[in-house]
């Protein structure tokens, strides 16, 4: 297993060299050449079953290149097309439709009109909904429904462009009558509800908070060597060493708490609410550091528009507070150890206890 994520990593690794940004200036636009070699290599939906469309593989597999992309900056939504939009889909028995997908949870007025659906509402804050075809969303309700949008050239749809604070597009999706044919609206699979929803939302972010870390100890550590002061390196300062330490130990502790999440997901549902809730707060509380240290080491210079240091701590910021920052996940794992009872921290982590949910 180790050797297969490995070598799916050094693929990873060549495909998105080269395809960062060379600044920190924010940029909304879809890296539409990248997107194309991911389609074509079947990276854009690895972990999807080959029945619903994907291309097969495990969400480890998935993990696997979207740390690498996120450690490269890859302005595309590979997360929300294979780990959301395709899980959502094909959890719920519906194909995937080609191309880039976008993926929102939320509630929607639907009401049937003889053998269609027409929907009306306001979803805001909807990942790279600009650059998609089609939005995969879930209404949560008692019997959640998933419903399949369609996103361009459609009467009764419109997307209202906005960016988080990393330049990346949250876009307000509004629905205005939009008619829907019954196939595209259906009761959401099994398991695929508003907590599974954040689960799976948290473990995305999770895991690209520990890509973009990478990027950040990276970047820091290559520029402490080149940059000199005083007829020597700055990393040749013990200051300066000691903030290096601290910094690798918050990277290392957000990936491995990434990857034991995804393994947990994977092979042991009964506590994978409690391993990616711990990863999220994890991943979240360290995601300031990391940025602090990467700045406070870069001096003025990581801050200019010219350094693309500022497109790393941005994504850093931005993701650590999506689908929950490390607060509400502490209060979240907190309630659930309150409401088990005696013994309740062990039997949540050995998964003899309820779930923990929003």
């Amino acid at each position: 297993m180790t050797d297969h994520l490995d070598d799916l990593r050094s693929a990873a690794e060549a495909m998105f060299a080269g395809r960062e940004p060379h600044d920190a200036v924010p940029d909304p636009e879809l890296d539409t050449l990248l997107w194309k070699s991911l389609d074509e290599t079947g990276f854009s939906l690895l972990g999807v079953p080959e029945e619903a469309g994907g291309s097969g593989g495990t969400l480890a597999d998935a993990a696997a290149v979207l740390e690498i992309a996120a450690a490269h900056l890859a302005r595309v939504p590979l997360g929300e097309t294979a780990v959301l939009a395709g899980w959502m889909l094909a959890g719920s028995g519906l194909a995937v439709p080609d191309g880039p997908l976008a993926a929102a949870a939320g509630d929607l007025a639907l009401r049937r009109d003889g053998e269609s659906w027409v929907a009306h509402g306001w979803l805001p804050d909807v990942p790279w909904a600009r650059h998609c075809g089609h939005a995969v969303l879930l209404v949560p309700a008692t019997e959640p429904r998933l419903v399949l949008l369609p996103l361009r050239g459609t009467p009764g749809v419109a997307v209202h462009p906005d960016t988080n604070v990393a330049g990346e597009p949250r876009d307000t999706v509004e629905l205005t009558g939009l008619t829907l044919p019954a196939a595209a609206v259906r009761p959401a699979g099994p398991g695929i509800d508003q907590d599974a929803w954040e689960i799976r939302g948290a473990l995305l972010r999770t895991v690209q908070l520990a890509g973009a870390a990478q990027h950040v100890l990276s970047a820091t550590v290559r520029h402490t060597r080149e940059r000199e002061q005083f007829g020597r390196s700055l990393s040749r300062f013990q200051v300066v060493q000691h903030q290096l330490a601290v910094l690798a130990g918050e990277v290392s502790a957000m990936q491995v708490a990434a990857r034991a999440a995804v393994l947990a997901y994977e092979t042991a549902r009964a506590t994978a609410a409690v391993a990616v809730g711990a990863a999220k707060a994890t991943a979240s509380a360290s995601a300031h550091t990391v940025a602090a240290i990467g700045h406070q080491l870069h001096g003025a210079l990581g801050f200019s528009e010219e350094h693309r240091l500022g497109a790393a701590t941005t994504r850093l910021w931005a993701w650590r507070e999506e689908f929950g920052n490390e607060d509400v996940w502490h209060e979240r794992l907190g309630a659930a150890v309150a409401t088990a009872g005696p013994g309740g921290l062990w039997r949540l982590a050995t998964g003899r206890a309820a779930e923990v949910g929003p």
